[in-house]
């Protein structure tokens, strides 16, 4: 339904003055002094005061701001982004997963055939989403070999990547974050990387496990803490990514089939520092919100065996709605951060309102429109029902939610490293632009929830990324489902 002419005038005249009070009463202020002011009063007292005098408060202004200055933490910075990009021969189109799965009747049943089938076609996947080469083989092969391949594979070209995209050497790396959930060889990921790029010897090492398709925000998190203690023009790389060969689940237990619909092979990786030179985004806000004090958030996601001794992570079917709680709480934290006066006003009055009708009728919380405090979203890809939720909830177009849709009908769930493809798909549609506010959002065991927020200081120069090859096909047209399953 469109909004009346007037109605939106009224919004912008609104958003106007709340947002610019401070400004507006300042030049109301100042405007009545002048006026009761003669010009050549006040230039009288301006002759009156001694050069000198001039010169110390000058001085002190100037010391003051350069106190302020070294109070405040220091700024982080993106300076680049990469994402591996599947070749086709990895491709799992559904034909093919339902011929694997029927030649595997001694893993899978044929129920269980049948609701795997029926999940993939409401999951909002497409037909080019891509599985590591040992899923192709029957029954999937689960070996460590394979994992570390997969590994390999991903990872490395995640960094070569990014390393391709900017000026930054290997070697001015200082420290270094890979996030991945299951996979935790030994030596770990982060040494791998470290063995492969021939990083420093005094490189700070950090490698992060079992923090699902969250941590690659909460990498981001640990990253500004650290260059914010750091020397100047300190760089760190972080590597996230979800290692799925020997993860495969070969039981029949519904909610831990789950995964293997939904999860793809993906990996991202982004270099941050906290100088200015040669960086693209600038890194304004982190949130992050953990909600595993209660019994049914901790189980949300959660790995172990079924009654027949096989491993999985099972979902819960409450998943969605977990997320949206979570969500809620996340932004009771971070909207006061980022949301204008304008906003945060009209949350105010409705909860005063509620608050003094408590007896009356019941009175509904005003939500606030985030659109006013970021130009593009990016949810994480999680699955059709958790994009639904996060979408409803804060009352998003499906044009906000654009990106997070068609990055799950293209790549799947990529777990941690999602947002950065997210990221890719509105700098390939070549919509950002310089000075954009930029949210993303992700969810992950534990139950986590982290809202990260970027300003674009420089837009991409080019479209060449995870998407070069089929972004002028996009946005595509998803299927209608009369009832989504709750998914990761």
């Amino acid at each position: 339904m469109n909004t009346p002419l007037h109605v939106k005038l009224q919004k912008i005249m609104y958003r106007l003055v709340v947002d610019n009070f401070v400004a507006i009463f300042a030049v109301a202020a100042a405007a009545a002094a002048l006026q009761r002011t003669s010009p050549e009063a006040a230039l009288a007292v301006a002759r009156a005061i001694r050069p000198a005098h001039w010169l110390l408060a000058l001085l002190a202004a100037a010391a003051a701001a350069k106190l302020r200055r070294m109070g405040r933490p220091k700024d982080v910075y993106l300076v680049e982004y990469g994402c591996f990009r599947p070749k086709p021969w990895f491709r799992a189109p559904f034909a093919t997963c339902l011929e694997h799965a029927n030649l595997m009747p001694y893993l899978i049943d044929d129920e269980s055939v049948s609701f795997a089938i029926r999940l993939l076609e409401r999951s909002g996947l497409g037909e080019e989403t891509c599985v590591p080469e040992a899923y192709h083989y029957m029954p999937p092969n689960r070996s460590l070999e394979a994992s570390r391949d997969e590994t390999e594979l991903v990872i490395f070209s995640a960094v070569d990547d990014v390393f391709a995209r900017t000026t930054v050497k290997p070697e001015e790396i200082d420290v270094l974050i890979v996030n991945c959930s299951i996979f935790t060889p030994t030596p770990v990921l982060a040494d791998m990387v470290v063995n492969r790029y021939k990083l420093r010897a005094d490189v700070q090492n950090v490698n992060l496990s079992g923090m699902g398709c969250s941590a690659g925000l909460v990498s981001v998190g640990l990253a500004k803490n650290l260059l914010q203690v750091a020397p100047p023009g300190t760089h760190v790389l972080i590597v996230s990514t979800e290692i799925l060969s020997s993860q495969y689940y070969v039981g029949t237990e519904r909610a831990m089939l789950l995964p293997n619909c939904l999860f793809r092979m993906g990996a991202a990786a982004m270099i941050l520092s906290n100088s200015s030179e040669r960086a693209r985004f600038k890194l304004t806000r982190v949130v992050r919100t953990v909600t595993a004090a209660r019994d049914a958030d901790y189980r949300c996601v959660f790995q172990e065996e079924d009654d027949k001794g096989n491993t999985g992570i099972r979902l819960s079917k409450d998943l969605a709605t977990t997320a949206g709680h979570a969500l809620k709480s996340n932004i009771a934290a971070f909207g006061p951060l980022v949301l204008p006066a304008s906003e945060q006003l009209l949350v105010a009055l409705s909860f005063l309102k509620r608050k003094l009708l408590s007896g009356g009728a019941k009175v509904r919380l005003y939500r606030p429109d985030f659109r006013t405090a970021f130009e593009h979203i990016c949810i994480h890809a999680g699955g059709r029902a958790v994009i639904d939720e996060v979408q409803h909830g804060l009352g998003l177009s499906d044009e906000d939610v654009e990106a997070s849709r068609m990055t799950l009908h293209r790549f799947g769930n990529t777990s941690s490293s999602s947002v950065l493809y997210e990221l890719a798909y509105i700098e390939a549609k070549g919509t950002m632009k310089k000075g954009d506010r930029v949210w993303m959002i992700s969810f992950g065991a534990g139950f986590d929830c982290n809202s990260v927020a970027w300003e674009c200081i420089k837009p991409a120069a080019d479209a060449d990324g995870p998407w070069v090859d089929c972004i002028h096909r996009y946005p595509v047209q998803l299927p209608e489902i009369s009832k989504d399953i709750s998914n990761s």
